[in-house]
C-alpha cells in the first residue's frame, strides 16, 4: 500500500508521516527532498523550492507519476508526504490502484494569520525547521499564499471525491484524524 499525504506548507503533513510511519513500522519520504534534489542538483530542470506548489507539482508530475507507477508495480509499502501532489494530478491513479493507493490531502482555510503563524512556532521542529530562521512578515506572507492555496485544494478535492481534512482549528487532532483515515 502506498499512502500519499498531500496538502500545503505547514498543513501537518510531515507530522502525519512520521506518526504513522512509527505505527505501521514503514518508511516515509518527504517530496520536499526530491525538490531540494532538482534545486540543487539538477536547476536546469527548473524545478525548485522557489516556485508555488502549484507549479511544483506540475512540473514535477511526469517524473512522480512515474515514480508512483513503479513503486505501485513493486507493490511496496510506503508513506509519501509533500506538496507536489495535486488532487487534480493523483485522481488517475487512484481510479487505476483504488485497493492499492490511499490518499488524502490537508490545509487550512478557516484559520486568521496570525493564530497560523503562531502554530508555526509553536509547533517548529527546531533547527531543522525552514522557517526557524524566518522573519515574521516572511512567515506571514507564507501564510497568506498558503491559505489561498489551500482553498485551492480543497476545492479541486470536492471537485475529484478526494478526502481533505482541515486542520486550522484542532491541529492536533486534524493530525491524528487524518493518520485514522489513511490507516483504515
Amino acid at each position: 500500500m502506498i499512502y500519499l499525504i498531500g496538502g500545503t506548507s505547514r498543513s501537518g503533513k510531515t507530522m502525519i508521516a512520521q506518526k504513522m510511519s512509527a505505527q505501521k513500522k514503514i518508511s516515509y519520504l518527504s517530496l520536499d527532498w526530491i525538490v531540494m534534489g532538482f534545486t540543487n542538483g539538477i536547476p536546469a530542470y527548473g524545478i525548485h523550492d522557489k516556485l508555488f506548489p502549484k507549479e511544483i507539482a506540475e512540473r514535477s508530475w511526469s517524473f512522480l507519476e512515474a515514480m508512483f507507477e513503479s513503486m505501485l508495480w513493486s507493490d511496496v509499502n510506503y508513506i509519501i508526504e509533500g506538496e507536489a501532489i495535486l488532487p487534480e494530478l493523483i485522481v488517475e491513479l487512484v481510479k487505476k490502484y483504488p485497493s492499492r493507493l490511499k490518499i488524502c490531502f490537508v490545509g487550512y482555510t478557516d484559520v486568521s494569520v496570525a493564530e497560523k503563524v503562531e502554530d508555526i512556532k509553536k509547533f517548529s521542529t527546531g533547527k531543522s525547521d525552514w522557517m526557524i530562521n524566518q522573519s515574521d512578515k516572511y512567515i506571514t506572507d507564507h501564510v497568506k499564499n498558503m491559505i489561498s492555496h489551500s482553498h485551492e485544494i480543497r476545492e479541486s478535492c470536492e471537485k475529484h471525491k478526494v478526502k481533505y481534512i482541515d486542520t486550522s482549528t484542532n491541529f492536533i487532532d486534524a493530525i491524528e484524524d487524518t493518520a485514522a483515515y489513511l490507516s483504515k
